[in-house]
């Protein structure tokens, strides 16, 4: 009696520890929450250098830097882009009219482009002063999501003996049915969508450079990042440019674009990298997976790009191994 009352004053104080520790700590609990997912993927990483002769503190710092560089080339090349060519950007929205008018079926539509431009410009405004005034919390958190993926790669068995401790045995086939579903939601989301994302980005600055658009290695870095978009993908920008010839007269570059860059940026990608490493992940369903991803975004920021579909992939994992032992139960009482 005494050992069980004590087994639950200790949970009551982790509850309410776990409680006050996540009010204390929520403004970095997305970059730990970062920092967690990153370790999970990049630990193969890390053991294939420890079996090559680097010892642990060694691979686990090499690893860090892989994924601290890698990061850097997703984010930093847009950041660049968008800067460099801002005047290229001012210059064609200063040559869009005021106001464009679109026939269909003998009705005409106007559609006014000046207001929105406007309020485009004055989100851009209010986004890169919040940016500037953000940027020393940017850095410690970018500091903080290092220091934590080193060290869950330096001592990476540590979680594990912990979950370990905590549930009992019979349950340790379920964490491992659910550790097996989160890696493999893991690297779908950050190892096939990059490889997907980066064959966007190639496909896209060959088509757009041919079609001879300029700017075209900007456009394909943009299509390449809007690839960890789902559903919707690269196929933005080719209609995004469409629209633009459509308004500026040249139907028939419009047509090109459309058709050449659907099939090619926004089809081929997914069609040849997407089924030649699908077999690493879980096999998430992509109405479930857009399902998670917009959910996670809308209710979470941007870290719900991570969170949603992975838990959508834990809910299907859970609910797998409930049926599972229903029918387990079912065959036994027959």
């Amino acid at each position: 009696m005494v050992t069980r009352r004590r087994t639950y004053v200790l949970a009551g104080l982790l509850v309410l520890t776990g409680c006050l520790t996540t009010v204390l700590l929520a403004r970095v609990l997305s970059t730990i929450f970062f920092a967690i997912t990153v370790a999970y993927v990049l630990f193969p990483v890390s053991e294939w250098l420890g079996r090559h002769g680097l010892n642990k503190r060694l691979s686990a710092a090499v690893t860090t830097g892989i994924a601290f560089v890698s990061g850097t080339f997703i984010v930093v090349p847009l950041g660049a882009v968008l800067y460099l060519r801002r005047r290229d950007l001012f210059s064609f929205f200063q040559q869009l009219p005021p106001m464009v008018t679109i026939d269909v079926g003998g009705f005409s539509y106007p559609v006014e482009i000046a207001p929105t431009l406007l309020s485009a410009r004055r989100i851009l405004t209010d986004f890169a002063v919040a940016l500037a005034a953000e940027s020393p919390v940017l850095a410690l958190k970018a500091v903080l999501f290092t220091i934590l993926v080193y060290a869950m790669l330096w001592q990476p068995q540590a979680p594990k003996k912990a979950v370990y401790r905590t549930v009992p045995t019979s349950y340790h086939e379920v964490v491992n049915r659910l550790h097996q579903r989160l890696r493999g939601t893991l690297y779908a989301i950050y190892v096939l969508q990059a490889a997907t994302a980066f064959g966007t980005f190639v496909v896209a600055w060959v088509v757009f450079w041919l079609l001879g658009y300029q700017g075209a290695f900007a456009l394909a870095v943009v299509a390449g990042i809007l690839q960890f978009i789902p559903v919707v993908g690269p196929s933005v920008v080719v209609l995004t440019i469409a629209v633009a010839d459509i308004i500026n007269g040249n139907i028939t570059g419009a047509i090109l674009v459309t058709v050449f860059g659907l099939v090619f940026i926004g089809f081929l990608p997914d069609a040849v990298i997407r089924p030649k490493l699908a077999r690493y992940t879980t096999g998430l369903p992509a109405s479930l997976y857009f399902v998670g991803f917009t959910g996670g975004v809308l209710t979470l920021g941007v870290i719900g790009f991570i969170a949603g579909p992975v838990a959508i992939a834990l809910l299907v994992e859970l609910s797998s191994l409930l049926t599972s032992e229903r029918q387990g139960d079912q065959q036994k009482l027959t």
